[in-house]
């Protein structure tokens, strides 16, 4: 039995302090939220055979395997290497667990590989943002989703994104039915219009919804093969002062989102407060409490936009305040 219980070195190999004392649950990564069944079969045997037989699934798509004693840990840390290995995690030390627990596992909706309005493969992004930001202590949380409806609640989240297509028209094809202006104005945001016989596109007003490639019958409406999305930042839940994220950029490219949220951990180093309780800050108070312009300043260092991508230029919350 253990006698000595160092919280710390528990937390940041990815483990729960429980209600129950010398008794742990481990978080497992599944960056994306897509698994392999071997995988599964791993998580299961650990949850049987040093568990208490229950697997939890997070609201992040990760699992957390309840009842594990602390003294099996690095048991448990050598039998979770092979999952560890499969999801491509940064590791420091083979067969010693998550090097980490700060940056939540990245989830995201299905994507493109299932569902028709998804604009890209959401699985692939989130495990190229995972590689560019794991291992970290700084308590961030980023979500992916495939399109506008927003499946994964994008918006509750430090770093949302979500898929945009910018739809291209070949009025060669089209017959005037106007099918896409008629889709586009039940289940969007109207920024199509008929004039003189041809479609007409509010750059402004399109949000990258894609409903007009799906429905036009004659293929006159084609998604750009470039990918583009909306990041909208800074959305929370927790006690103080929930919030909706708010739009950043529109129409930014993968490279970008991915040098800012490297960006913002040099930013959080920069003004976090070390007095915080657990030594632990949430990115959004930080960003209230140093003024979105500074956040700015560091977040678009050496970034370099798409021409087309839409900044915007002061961001306000409001939310629920107590």
């Amino acid at each position: 039995m253990i006698r000595d219980l160092n919280t710390k070195k528990v937390m940041k190999n990815a483990y729960r302090i429980t209600k129950n004392k010398y008794e742990t649950s481990l978080r497992v990564r599944i960056p994306g939220g897509c698994a392999d069944p071997e995988s599964l079969m791993i998580v299961s045997k650990i949850a049987s055979d040093y568990g208490n037989g229950q697997v939890h699934i997070t609201t992040r798509q990760g699992f957390e395997i309840l009842g594990i004693k602390m003294e099996d840990m690095e048991e448990v840390n050598k039998i979770i290497q092979p999952v560890i290995e499969k999801m491509n995690i940064n590791q420091d030390q083979k067969d010693k667990g998550y090097p980490a627990a700060g940056t939540r596992n990245i989830a995201a909706c299905i994507g493109n590989k299932v569902c028709p309005k998804a604009q890209y493969n959401t699985t692939e992004f989130a495990a190229k943002i995972e590689k560019a930001i794991f291992p970290n202590d700084f308590h961030v949380k980023v979500a992916l989703t495939g399109c506008p409806n927003d499946c994964i609640k994008a918006r509750t989240h430090d770093f949302g994104i979500i898929g945009m297509t910018l739809p291209h028209y070949e009025k060669e094809r089209c017959v005037s039915c106007q099918a896409c202006v008629k889709k586009c104005k039940q289940l969007s945001t109207g920024a199509l219009k008929m004039e003189n016989y041809k479609i007409v596109r509010d750059h402004d007003k399109c949000i990258g919804c894609g409903e007009c490639v799906l429905n036009c019958p004659t293929n006159a409406w084609t998604r750009d093969e470039k990918k583009y999305y909306r990041l909208a930042i800074m959305g929370r839940t927790g006690k103080k002062n929930p919030r909706l994220a708010e739009d950043f950029l529109i129409w930014v490219d993968e490279e970008s989102i991915i040098k800012i949220i490297l960006n913002t951990y040099k930013y959080i180093d920069k003004y976090i407060d070390k007095n915080a309780p657990g030594g632990k800050e949430h990115i959004g108070y930080i960003v209230d409490r140093t003024g979105f312009m500074e956040f700015k300043k560091w977040a678009l260092e050496d970034v370099d936009l798409l021409e087309l991508t839409k900044i915007i230029e002061n961001v306000y919350w409001s939310g629920i305040r107590y």
